[in-house]
């Protein structure tokens, strides 16, 4: 449960701040669910009587993490994942707001669904929820939904979830009509007819292993596709996780013609690669596949630049039976909301890329693209804070995450850093002790 919302002073900080491109140590004041002041040296004496002082020297104060991709359960599927449920997962790895996928029974395709999840998150989450709407009725790729309606109940963007839309025709109106609406469209880029029976990257290693592959070609086309409708229709449009070095190029030539293309990565394929597939884990079979470690660096290095603009946890629960089976019929998937901060801090030890770049690109940028509040430490803004500790080694133990299904691909891995408290709307929703 949230505790009360009585005054926080996060003292000594290491404030970082992506939306005002600030690195400086010190203090952060907290009152009536806002940010009230940011500067050093706001002291005790300055403070609202019964305020909560918290030293935060050799720790990082940052925006609340906005995951921009995350599948829940809720409604339909709960024994994978409630609303409840991730949003704990999301406050102990410092994700403050989940936009969650339409993929569910029924999916979110009509308001009275909007409706019913936007009023679960509010009675059971501890964190930010917000619903992306189907893109096509039913999912089924066929009719675009009532997307005015859909915005107007409270759906943040639309997109068909896991699924792509195949039908130039379909996207091309959906564009069309959102552009109308100022709505945003993000689509998974992958043509399932060249996905076919694949389930892990094309290559030598899944010959080595013996497994059927899946090309880039799949996701390239797919992209190049939808770019050009973009054009033609004058929308917005998103690209919900591209993986290859070859959709960066298309990616590049893409936003040079046109400021409404956007996209994100999932942490999975810039932490990973396919070769983590080893001796045919399961928890790494995702959609798309790993890539190539050519692949994993390439996007590393966009996301830098800001040719790619966000990070997702790609947060998918698969249970037991749906992942303790031989590869090629595991279901694709894998747990990350929890892990999504930590696992991207490997990269900032490591050199590959600073904190600055990864807040932005899982804070800042994302409340950007779909005009959310959050993602930055101004003073009168919403009060999402995190508090992290980028010291703390420890190993991950699956058995501890708060997601109900563990099927993690960072199962006992060494890891240093961690959120010690998440900070919601002005009330700490977690507290690592």
């Amino acid at each position: 449960m949230l505790s009360d919302r009585r005054p926080i002073l996060l003292t000594n900080a290491r404030i970082i701040d992506p939306s005002r491109n600030l690195d400086s140590i010190g203090d952060l004041l907290i009152a009536d669910g806002l940010i009230r002041d940011s500067k050093r040296g706001i002291g005790a004496a300055g403070v609202p009587e019964g305020t909560e002082i918290v030293d935060c020297r050799d720790k990082v104060v940052a925006p609340g993490l906005i995951d921009l991709r995350a599948f829940v359960g809720e409604p339909g599927a709960e024994y994978r994942e409630t609303l409840a449920s991730a949003s704990q997962a999301a406050a102990a790895g410092g994700v403050t707001t989940i936009v969650c996928q339409p993929d569910t029974n029924p999916p979110i395709d009509e308001p009275p669904v909007v409706d019913f999840v936007l009023r679960r998150a509010r009675d059971t989450a501890i964190v930010h929820v917000h619903p992306m709407a189907a893109l096509t009725k039913g999912l089924r790729g066929e009719e675009m939904t009532e997307i005015g309606l859909l915005k107007a109940a409270g759906a943040v963007a639309f997109t068909d979830g896991a699924k792509s839309v195949t039908n130039a025709q379909v996207i091309r109106r959906a564009l069309t009509y959102a552009r109308d609406f100022d709505a945003l469209i993000v689509h998974h880029t992958e043509d399932p007819n060249l996905v076919g029976e694949g389930v892990m990257n094309e290559g030598e290693f899944a010959a080595r292993l013996g497994l059927s592959g899946v090309p880039k070609a799949a996701e390239v086309v797919m992209l190049e596709r939808d770019v050009r409708l973009a054009a033609l229709a004058g929308g917005r449009y998103h690209a919900a996780s591209i993986t290859c070095a070859e959709s960066l190029e298309v990616l590049r030539r893409a936003k040079e013609a046109n400021p409404n293309i956007t996209a994100s990565v999932s942490i999975n394929h810039i932490t990973l690669n396919e070769v983590d597939v080893g001796s045919y884990r399961t928890f790494c079979k995702l959609a798309p596949p790993l890539r190539e470690e050519t692949d994993r660096a390439a996007m590393v290095e966009a996301l830098t630049s800001g040719l790619v603009d966000a990070v997702v946890s790609d947060h998918d629960p698969q249970d037991v039976e749906t992942k303790r089976l031989p590869f090629a019929e595991a279901s694709p998937g894998a747990i990350g909301i929890e892990t999504m901060l930590v696992a991207g801090l490997r990269l900032v030890h490591n050199g590959e890329i600073s904190l600055m770049s990864l807040l932005k690109a899982t804070s800042t940028r994302p409340a950007e693209l779909l005009g959310l509040p959050g993602g930055t430490l101004r003073a009168g803004s919403v009060a999402d804070v995190i508090v992290v500790d980028l010291d703390v080694p420890w190993v991950l133990d699956r058995a501890q995450l708060k997601s109900k299904c563990k099927n993690t691909p960072f199962d006992e891995a060494r890891l240093q850093g961690r959120v010690v408290r998440t900070i919601v709307a002005g009330r700490t929703a977690y507290e690592y002790v």
